[in-house]
């Protein structure tokens, strides 16, 4: 379905502008039109890129995913075919197409991230999703999103370098993501997207010939089981910042997003939904313009004021 551009579900975070607030999260969607064949893309707010590092990456070995009986657990280990592919193969489809997208980095040094930054500078990339929680390499990522005084340099230093939208994506794996947050905000990130997946490890067993035999598996998991965790940290992430919040965690359908709306973020991420319902950011899209008609509702933007104003209240 094409969006009516009278249903007025354009979103402004900051300087990032989005048709609709739901965005396709990162690893989730491929690079750029992979989706083409089940939705119009464009009906999406964005997509965020799979994550990109500055050599190409082949990934973890061994096995990489894992259901389970409410997600998956991933040990991909960010692979990619790198920023200079990445720039002359895919960013051209982007611009032609006219996909609205963020690019999704990752470094294992600081000097990696400021690389990358500077990279996407000099190429009018428009915004950057700073991936500062992937559970599933060895250096960086999540090395930088643990520790506040790690996270606030690198934000800081990126934000010197890189002049379009900052976005600062962070982990549900520490002790207090409000501060962890609040120090994004501090060193000049304009968004916070949260969460990125919860460390976890899955084991699948099988007996035969008198023996056990084991499958394991360490990884991040998403997906349905961590949407409770996401609405935690979103909430906290709240309570101590200004800057508008990407929300992400387990969501699935349209409930799951008012859910979301209500404590706090300005727009969401679909990710583990789409490997099962890969029309659902339409989906979604479609099924938010028809309630705002249906409820006399002008805007998006006045649907969430309510949305938060009787979940204050109730």
């Amino acid at each position: 379905m094409e969006l009516d551009a009278k249903s007025n579900l354009k979103t402004k975070l900051n300087r990032l502008e989005l048709n609709t607030p739901i965005i396709a999260a990162s690893g989730t969607f491929g690079y750029a039109n992979e989706f083409d064949d089940f939705i119009n893309i464009k009906n999406t707010g964005a997509i965020v890129t799979k994550a990109i590092t500055l050599q190409p990456r082949r990934g973890n070995i061994g096995k990489r995913i894992m259901e389970t009986t409410s997600g998956m657990i991933n040990s991909i280990g960010l692979e990619n075919m790198g920023i200079q592919e990445f720039l002359s193969k895919i960013v051209p489809i982007l611009h032609n197409e006219k996909i609205n997208f963020i690019v999704n980095i990752a470094g294992s040094t600081t000097e990696e991230y400021l690389q990358l930054a500077q990279i996407c500078e000099e190429n009018n990339i428009p915004a950057i999703e700073l991936n500062l929680s992937c559970p599933n390499v060895k250096t960086g990522c999540i090395e930088f999103g643990t520790k506040k005084s790690s996270l606030y340099e690198l934000v800081r230093e990126t934000r010197k370098i890189f002049s379009g939208v900052l976005i600062t994506k962070l982990t549900p794996n520490v002790t207090s993501i409000g501060e962890i947050a609040q120090a994004a905000q501090n060193a000049g990130a304009d968004i916070i997207s949260a969460i990125n997946t919860v460390r976890a490890m899955g084991i699948k067993l099988n007996f035969s010939e008198g023996k056990f035999n084991f499958t394991k598996i360490n990884g991040g998991l998403s997906g349905k089981a961590i949407k409770p965790i996401a609405l935690k940290a979103i909430s906290q992430i709240k309570e101590v910042t200004e800057i508008p919040i990407i929300g992400m965690g387990g969501i699935s359908n349209f409930n799951d997003f008012i859910e979301f709306i209500a404590i706090g973020a300005d727009a969401v991420q679909i990710g583990t939904a789409n490997f099962t319902i890969p029309t659902i950011c339409e989906d979604i899209a479609d099924e938010l313009s028809k309630f705002i008609k249906t409820n006399g509702f002008k805007s998006f933007e006045e649907l969430k004021a309510k949305i938060r104003e009787d979940f204050n209240n109730g």
